[in-house]
């Protein structure tokens, strides 16, 4: 119950907080960042592939990492992941 109601917090007062960027921003920034970022804009298209590059990396880590951690694919009878699985004695 209480975490249900702290997301619901979270998801009201994310809505009514600005989360976009302000109007100074907004003018400055190119068409593909209007509305999204605060700051300084790109100063050449190197930028937007750097951004594009960090972007695939982030994803493909994301997804890796979920992938991995719901079917971990170790199969091995000698893996660490059987001894700890198989062993019924807590040693601490």
């Amino acid at each position: 119950m209480r975490k249900k109601l702290f997301l619901l917090l979270a998801l009201l007062t994310s809505y009514y907080l600005p989360s976009t960027a302000c109007d100074a921003c907004n003018r400055k920034q190119t068409v593909v960042f209007s509305g999204l970022t605060h700051g300084k804009t790109p100063d050449s298209q190197w930028d937007y592939l750097i951004v594009l590059i960090i972007a695939a990396i982030v994803l493909l880590t994301l997804f890796y990492s979920v992938k991995w951690l719901i079917r971990p694919g170790e199969k091995s009878v000698d893996h660490i992941k059987q001894f700890v699985v198989n062993n019924n004695s807590y040693e601490g």
